[in-house]
């Protein structure tokens, strides 16, 4: 539970009284605070708000004061979402644990399967050893992810403030990048795909014409959305100098992504301290300065492009790559991967079965001991930091020197984010608020954890 301390706006003209009452309230619960307002005849609305976007619906609480239209006072309520996801990974073996932090932000899963992974292996002291290939494969599936997240954003707030068809046409082109993303690793979202050491599974027969097919595709619905949204005269009314967030707040606050670069910081981790091997990558970090809602949106679209860019240098090094490992050399690190999938669909192919069932005690043994008690990971902490499409996704992993994490934390890049709502609000009008919380861009499974 949380205590709310109250005060008088400051410069509202029914607060100028320095005697005016003062009111506290715990646990988050505004309703005696109406209610003392109402009694004392205050002219003083307080509201909830919402929910209007597809995060917010029954895990995201606005709390809004307004005189009239204009919104005095906001304050977001978290912590709806909790699901512990950080507590139960100290109980699964570090392979497992990807299971878990693929569900924080269920949006943009490939990000945080990346981070856990690169500080497992930090800890490992197998950064260098990671195969070409699964880098490069890493560095697609977040890139497609990074378009998809930034579609959903565009999306949704599109549908927001009444444009059905940009979540349409946002929509169709995230569905693209999933099928590049299902048919490479079986599932849509929730892939558990990247794993310490490497990557779960190696390219399918056809991939790389696949993804090249799908290139234009997803460039086309992005040219689409900038025709009906930059050069609308009701979107540019509704975006343009509001929810304006400049520099200092930013940097007080620890904003990250396209919300930190609309203030002209083009602070991008791929290019300020490369991973994956991004530094080998040709691309470049959008920036703006009006620090706007207009802008934030123009820039995502800029960094679909890039991302965009990205992907095609992925497919021609997959294609210089190919039949090079996805998985470290290390067997008691490596997880089995590089497997074709078994009559079912599902499962290991028979060739490993029959290798470790009919071939082999050894392996058999090797197999299971790997699986069901995993590997130990020597006594350390580590951290690392990546670029999510929100801004800097951040994990510090602690080991003892066992098979399960002591303690996995995430820096979330939403929660910090998410902080700035009242500066973008306050002073404006409550439609603004929508806008608002739109291009914020939060995922609050990612804030709560």
């Amino acid at each position: 539970m949380t205590t709310d301390q109250t005060t008088p706006h400051a410069t509202g003209p029914l607060f100028e009284d320095p005697d005016a009452p003062e009111f506290t309230a715990y646990g988050g619960d505004w309703s005696e605070i109406a209610d003392e307002a109402s009694r004392l005849g205050q002219q003083r609305v307080v509201i909830n708000m919402g929910p209007q976007h597809p995060s917010t619906h029954g895990v995201l609480r606005v709390m809004l004061e307004i005189e009239g239209e204009t919104v005095t006072e906001a304050r977001a309520g978290i912590g709806y979402l909790h699901t512990g996801i950080e507590k139960n990974m100290e109980f699964r073996t570090w392979t497992q644990g990807v299971t878990f932090a693929t569900r924080m932000d269920y949006v943009a899963s490939m990000f945080n399967e990346a981070v856990y992974c690169l500080g497992v292996e930090k800890l490992l002291g197998i950064t260098d050893d990671i195969p070409e290939r699964a880098s490069v494969l890493r560095v697609l599936m977040m890139e497609l992810t990074r378009i998809g997240s930034h579609l959903v954003a565009i999306g949704t707030g599109g549908n927001e403030m009444g444009a059905t068809t940009v979540m349409t046409t946002a929509f169709i082109g995230r569905e693209d990048t999933f099928r590049v993303i299902e048919m490479l690793s079986g599932l849509r979202t929730n892939n558990a795909y990247i794993r310490p050491g490497g990557v779960a599974q190696d390219t399918p027969e056809g991939f790389v014409e696949y993804v090249r097919e799908m290139i234009p595709k997803v460039k086309q619905r992005l040219d689409e959305l900038a025709d009906i949204q930059l050069k609308n005269p009701i979107f540019i009314g509704r975006l343009k100098d509001v929810a304006v967030l400049d520099l200092a707040p930013a940097m007080s606050l620890g904003i990250t992504g396209p919300m930190l670069r609309s203030t002209g910081i083009p602070y991008d981790i791929r290019k300020a301290d490369p991973y994956c091997g991004y530094e080998t990558y040709d691309f470049q970090v959008p920036t703006s300065t009006e620090a706007d809602a207009y802008s934030r949106v123009v820039l995502r679209l800029e960094e679909c492009y890039e991302s965009l860019k990205i992907v095609a240098q992925c497919a021609d090094r997959l294609e210089a790559t190919e039949g090079q490992p996805v998985m470290v050399a290390d067997k008691k690190i490596a997880w089995p991967a590089q497997l074709s999938l078994g009559t079912d669909g599902q499962g290991n192919s028979p060739e490993h079965i029959k290798h470790i069932m009919g071939d082999s005690m050894e392996a058999l043994i090797h197999h299971f001991k790997l699986v069901t008690e995993g590997f130990k990971v020597p006594a350390g902490q580590a951290y690392v930091a990546i670029e999510n499409p929100k801004g800097a996704l951040g994990c510090h992993v602690v080991s003892d020197g066992g098979t399960k994490p002591w303690r996995a934390h995430f820096r979330d890049p939403g929660f910090n984010n998410l902080q700035a709502l009242s500066i973008l609000t306050e002073g404006g009008q409550v439609a603004d608020v929508v806008v608002a919380i739109a291009t914020i861009d939060m995922v609050l499974g990612g804030v709560d954890r």
